[in-house]
């Protein structure tokens, strides 16, 4: 972290080799979701910050593609875009290893369990098993959590040096969830130093009211970061003691035992 941090960062020279054109058809894949599952032309437009020309162009590229459907004057995404999200998690053992070992940890301590990895500011999950529905949202493989309020998030986000912790928080407009949330940048980091120093993460009651969570990192033989897995519960059934005392030590094995394919 640097003396002053509120100083403003150096912007990087361009990358020469940079594509805009691929980078204006991801902005746009990307704009499509749960609260925009259909677009029109000036709608994909807009969300991806582009003129109608370029939105144009792209939208058509894309259905020539396959990876979006017109119907009309709407634009949505078709099943053929599942292929780029399996690649990934294809081509990460360690999910496939860790679906069945959370499925057990569930089972065994009737919580639900998850894993996720860090983009940028939020957490996405990869794997996932509900037994409770704990939060108001519905949450998937793909779905998106702020990771700075997120144990998932906090693991990972240890796992970067200050600087780079510092710079992906000035990036984020921090609100409180819940009369609980940490809203200080600077306690933020602090939490985050911490967490990394103890080896886990707990959030309590931060993210929504209620919601109480334990997680810890999954590395590889190279101590290089993975992702993290994490056991989730509700305040009123499981104490911060309990969570400490008997699911991190049953939470750390399971990620060992996932760590081992990584």
């Amino acid at each position: 972290m640097t003396d002053n941090p509120s100083a403003p960062a150096e912007a990087p020279a361009p990358d020469k080799e940079f594509m805009a054109t691929l980078a204006k058809g991801l902005a746009v894949l990307s704009a499509f979701g749960r609260q925009r599952p259909t677009m029109t032309l000036s709608e994909a437009a807009a969300a991806a910050d582009l003129s109608r020309a370029a939105a144009r162009r792209v939208l058509r590229t894309l259905a020539g593609l396959g990876y979006v459907v017109q119907d009309g004057r709407h634009f949505r995404l078709s099943p053929k875009i599942l292929d780029l999200g399996f690649a990934y998690l294809s081509a990460q053992s360690w999910i496939e290893r860790a679906q069945p070992l959370l499925k057990e940890l569930s089972e065994r301590l009737h919580e639900s369990s998850a894993a996720a990895i860090l983009e940028g500011t939020d957490i996405v999950y990869v794997a996932r098993v509900p037994t409770r529905r704990l939060m108001a949202s519905v949450l998937t493989v793909g779905s998106r959590l702020p990771a700075f309020h997120t144990a998932l998030g906090r693991c990972l986000l240890g796992f970067l040096d200050d600087a780079e912790i510092w710079r992906r928080l000035r990036t984020v407009r921090i609100e409180a969830y819940t009369r609980a949330t940490i809203i200080d940048p600077q306690a933020l980091l602090e939490r985050v130093r911490a967490d990394r120093d103890q080896g886990f993460a707990i959030v309590d009651e931060e993210l929504e009211s209620g919601l109480r969570s334990i997680a810890v990192p999954v590395t590889g033989r190279d101590g290089e970061v993975l992702g993290a897995v994490d056991i989730s519960t509700h305040a009123q059934r499981i104490t911060r003691g309990e969570l400490r005392e008997t699911f991190l030590p049953a939470l750390t094995a399971a990620a060992g035992q996932i760590a081992q394919v990584g």
